[in-house]
């Protein structure tokens, strides 16, 4: 669904229930409290949210005490960025790192699922990055001395926390967000060297990625894009190329999920400029090869599908970089399968992506769960109904289990399919339960 609220001004007006007229009656009042006249009406405002005229310095100031904003935030950060409730990324700066950590936690109070980012916006900031290069990371000013030992426990318990199996995962995101909160606190008010600054920086690009996947997959699509805004962000300030193609892979593959795969060609275009570990490439060939079978593109689709094969079967001397260490031919098949099948060839997708299910290790139950749904889908169109209900129930057991909605949202988009099959044997049953879950 596109959101029609463009200009954060307007959004954050929207927050509040005001209409142009109204925000323009509450600055006027505001103003009058301080002894003074607004000069704002409907026109101004209108001209401000449609980029048209930018408040001056004394109608800004008013603007930030009618939606309770310090007059620090508007010190720090230029027009609109300081606005609460903002819809568009922030540039990659360093002045803005900050700022885009507390933009992500502020995000997942939000419940709203359906907005994300545009498509120009993600476009702007992919070209940032394959761009611009990042700061010098310096000490902050004021503060106390960030504790060494704290930074390594925070880093231990962080890489533990997310490397727990699956159905352990869903219980433990309200300590990586506290573990977030705690990270930004001490990159924002801590006094660190070179060295401990990127590490903070590092850690919370780790922990806004690991966290914005958690809401992906809830479809809290809007708090899991802050959140990985707030990772390039991040990752950029430290100067980690690697982890920032990382950012970008989860937005394309975003974007695919939600109907937009050219948004996604185009995103993974920009994040294989700027890693070349064979594992990672190897993952964004893959998920580029599903935006382009997606888009019907056979040819594209084809080349890509064989650059990521051939990057996987590549030897490395590093391990690969964290955010892709468990690509796997098991991924690769599996999702080869899925690319054959959005271009009609069946008989060959079931047999890769039954290939893929069979190597996929068992800790990995919420990957199994959405490739169970691709397998199922294969078994529909081959008119292989029992199998296809077999699966399924499979794929739905398992997300009930280890609680991934968006497994969930998968058998459920699959249920339309089963309707006129309603006399076999348990589909009756199935649809049943699908409506009742």
């Amino acid at each position: 669904m596109d959101d029609p609220i463009r200009h954060p001004l307007a959004y954050a007006r929207e927050l509040r229930g005001l209409s142009q007229s109204g925000l323009a009656a509450l600055l006027d009042k505001t103003a009058r409290g301080h002894g003074l006249r607004s000069g704002a009406d409907k026109a101004a405002v209108s001209r401000w949210e449609n980029g048209r005229k930018t408040p001056n310095h004394d109608s800004q100031l008013l603007i930030a005490e009618v939606f309770g904003v310090p007059l620090a935030e508007t010190a720090a950060y230029d027009w609109p960025y300081w606005l609460p409730g903002r819809d568009e990324p922030l540039p990659l700066k360093s002045a803005y790192t900050v700022q885009a950590l507390h933009d992500a936690q502020r995000a997942l109070m939000d419940r709203r699922t359906f907005m994300t980012y545009s498509a120009i916006s993600l476009a702007g900031l992919a070209a940032q990055w394959a761009t611009v290069e990042p700061e010098r990371l310096s000490s902050a000013l004021g503060g106390k001395r960030v504790d060494a030992e704290l930074v390594d426990w925070l880093e231990e318990t962080s890489g533990r926390l997310t490397a727990l199996p699956t159905e352990q995962r869903q219980h433990t995101v309200r300590l990586l967000d506290a573990h977030l909160a705690t990270t930004t606190e001490l990159i924002e008010g801590g006094r660190y060297d070179e060295d401990t600054g990127r590490r903070l920086h590092l850690l919370a690009a780790n922990l806004a990625t690991t966290c914005g996947w958690y809401r992906f997959d809830q479809g809290r699509h809007w708090a899991a894009g802050k959140l990985w805004g707030a990772a390039l962000q991040s990752a950029h300030a430290a100067g980690d190329r690697d982890h920032g193609a990382g950012v970008l892979s989860d937005f394309a593959y975003q974007s695919n999920w939600l109907g937009e795969p050219k948004v996604s060609v185009d995103q993974l275009g920009h994040a294989l400029s700027g890693t070349w570990h064979p594992t990672a490439r190897s993952l964004l060939f893959l998920r580029r090869a599903r935006a382009h079978a997606a888009l019907g593109e056979r040819a594209d689709c084809h080349r890509d599908l064989s650059a990521a094969e051939s990057a996987l079967a590549a030897g490395a001397a590093d391990p690969a970089p964290s955010w892709c260490a468990w690509m796997s031919p098991a991924d690769l098949a599996v999702d080869s399968g899925q690319c054959l099948l959005d271009l009609g060839r069946t008989a060959e997708a079931r047999a890769r992506i039954a290939e893929g299910i069979a190597l996929l290790p068992r800790a990995r139950d919420k990957t199994r769960g959405i490739f169970l749904t691709y397998q199922a889908r294969g078994c529909l169109e081959a008119n292989d109904i029992e199998q296809a209900l077999a699966v399924t129930g499979e794929s739905l057991d398992l997300a009930t289990r280890i609680g991934a909605p968006r497994c969930v949202t998968l058998v459920r988009e699959l249920a339309p399919a089963f309707e006129p099959y309603r006399r076999v044997d348990g589909v009756s049953e199935f649809l049943a339960r699908l409506r009742a879950s």
